[in-house]
């Protein structure tokens, strides 16, 4: 994304391992030159496994003050999805709006870059699916910030708090060996570059991740008195789904290798994990979600006071997210649907009046209430590239051609933007969300949330309309990367209309013409 066509600026970014957390990029691509004369910075925050368990999402649990107030003044995306349901390959999908049978990335062990059928450049993943440098040089112009308390994260810092809990693991501050934890540097050092940034002339683009609420819970005690234990109730579905197949079920091994989850002694793979159990895992994911706002209220504020809120667009989403499966690593809404954002000044609200704050910081422990721009339509991560190219002034992203190997610049998705500044128009449009996830067997088996590329042998995919999901699990070569859709293992179909939580499978009560129409129109998609 160029910013300025013919000037450059320094890359500064905060990262820290396997996520991207915080990135000022301008870099020049040909072809891309601004079209408006008002240049636009831009803010994208994102978390680590959140589901859209915030207010601003009608959640009536969940204590997001600072993400609904930056909804209140944007346009929220209520059905947007991710294209696979785990970290690497779909921080490498929306960062390159590429879709993972371009980019050849479906595990978290291979590096994208040296496969031998893909050029793509100017990607920004991080950790493994970069070869462990942060895909520096090649998207960056400085090394990366890792923060300092980052090291203690899996290690053991006080009486009772082990190094591999999932649960039991939530620290006083004073407890951790820095007094901090990485979410908390990040945060500094967030408003420590956007300070630097506020009398600049050139355009930036920020973009702040942070680790929670993705596993292990470490994150600050007092947060859990916000959702006392008493006061926690089950997830609405915690069943299996009624004729699921094998190869669609995640038995969530990470999760059962977790200390806490081993004590347990749940049978593989269907568990069930004790209720008293649940209730603490949504206790501490909650807490964890309230812990994100708080700093993604302090990001916000700081664009404020450094007065650059007039000038920069802002979105905040996730990279992907109990549905008797504790984890994701599948292809159903619960894995795939993400928090979707975006705020521009002037169009999603009014330029705020001068000495007027458009986010002053709430405290999480308290509340606010919010009028909220939704968009029903079914959108996707891919599409947040061209849209933001779009939003910032630029020319549009050509579309990828069926073969984009050698193209640096083009996108698989379509921009947003007309939605955004034409809401209206939402009840007309017609469309659809594409996933995906490998399975390296059609049984369960302990590799089955995780298989590496040279296991996968069957690829599930899946399309999402605002009525239906329909899911083909199909035979798939890991050698050339290639699906065989004649080579069906399983296939699953979701009336959302009557079955919204995806509980009630009936594959098996459509016929074969049906079943021929929605392989046909795989086919043409993937």
């Amino acid at each position: 994304m160029a910013l300025f066509p013919h000037e450059h600026m320094n890359i500064m970014f905060v990262n820290t391992q396997m996520r991207l957390f915080l990135l000022i990029l301008h870099f020049l691509e040909a072809g891309v030159f601004a079209l408006d004369s008002k240049q636009f910075n831009i803010l994208y925050l994102i978390a680590d496994d959140l589901r859209p368990t915030l207010g601003c999402y009608s959640d009536p649990v969940v204590k997001s003050p600072n993400i609904d107030q930056l909804a209140s003044v944007s346009t929220v995306f209520h059905n947007a999805y991710a294209k696979q349901a785990v970290c690497g390959p779909s921080r490498v999908y929306f960062l390159t709006s590429r879709r993972p049978d371009t980019t050849k990335l479906y595990d978290f062990n291979s590096y994208w870059r040296v496969h031998p059928n893909v050029s793509l450049s100017r990607a920004r993943p991080q950790g493994i699916a970069s070869n462990h440098s942060d895909d520096y040089p090649y998207s960056w112009s400085v090394p990366p910030y890792h923060p300092p308390s980052f090291k203690y994260e899996k290690r053991k810092v006080s009486v009772g708090i082990s190094v591999d809990m999932l649960i039991y693991c939530v620290p006083w501050m004073c407890e951790m060996p820095l007094g901090a934890l990485p979410d908390i540097e990040n945060t500094a050092e967030a408003i420590r570059l956007l300070k630097s940034m506020k009398d600049s002339h050139n355009p930036f683009f920020l973009a702040v991740g942070f680790y929670k609420p993705h596993i292990p819970f470490r994150i600050p005690r007092e947060y859990l008195k916000l959702y006392p234990i008493e006061s926690m109730t089950l997830a609405p579905d915690p069943d299996v789904t009624k004729k699921l197949p094998n190869v669609a079920y995640n038995p969530w091994t990470d999760i059962r290798k977790r200390e806490d989850v081993q004590a347990l002694n749940l049978s593989f793979p269907y568990g069930p994990i004790p209720k008293d159990f649940q209730l603490q895992i949504r206790q501490h994911y909650f807490a964890s979600v309230s812990y994100v706002d708080a700093q993604v209220g302090k990001i916000l504020q700081a664009l404020d006071d450094f007065g650059l809120a007039k000038d920069t667009i802002v979105v905040f989403s996730s990279d992907h997210r109990e549905h008797g499966e504790w984890a994701k690593y599948s292809n159903f809404d619960v894995a795939t649907g993400v928090p979707l954002i975006v705020y521009k000044p002037g169009v999603t609200s009014p330029f705020p009046r001068p000495g007027e704050k458009t986010f002053p910081f709430i405290d999480v422990f308290q509340g606010t209430a919010m009028q909220l721009n939704n968009i029903k339509s079914v959108v996707e991560l891919v599409d947040v590239f061209p849209t933001l190219s779009h939003l910032a002034g630029l020319r549009p992203l050509h579309r990828c051609p069926s073969s984009s190997f050698k193209i640096e610049l083009c996108t698989e998705g379509s921009s947003l933007a007309y939605l955004i500044r034409n809401p209206e128009r939402d009840p007309n449009r017609e469309a659809y969300s594409f996933s995906q996830y490998p399975r390296p067997s059609d049984s369960i088996q302990e590799n089955s949330d995780l298989p590496d590329l040279a296991d996968i042998r069957i690829m599930g995919y899946s399309i999402r309309s605002t009525d239906y999901r329909y899911t083909l699990w199909v035979g798939f070569d890991p050698v050339h990367c290639q699906p065989n859709m004649t080579d069906i293992h399983a296939g699953e179909m979701y009336l959302l209309a009557e079955d919204p939580g995806e509980d009630s499978n009936v594959f098996d009560d459509f016929d074969q013409s049906s079943n021929l129409i929605f392989r046909l129109l795989l086919q043409k998609i993937f």
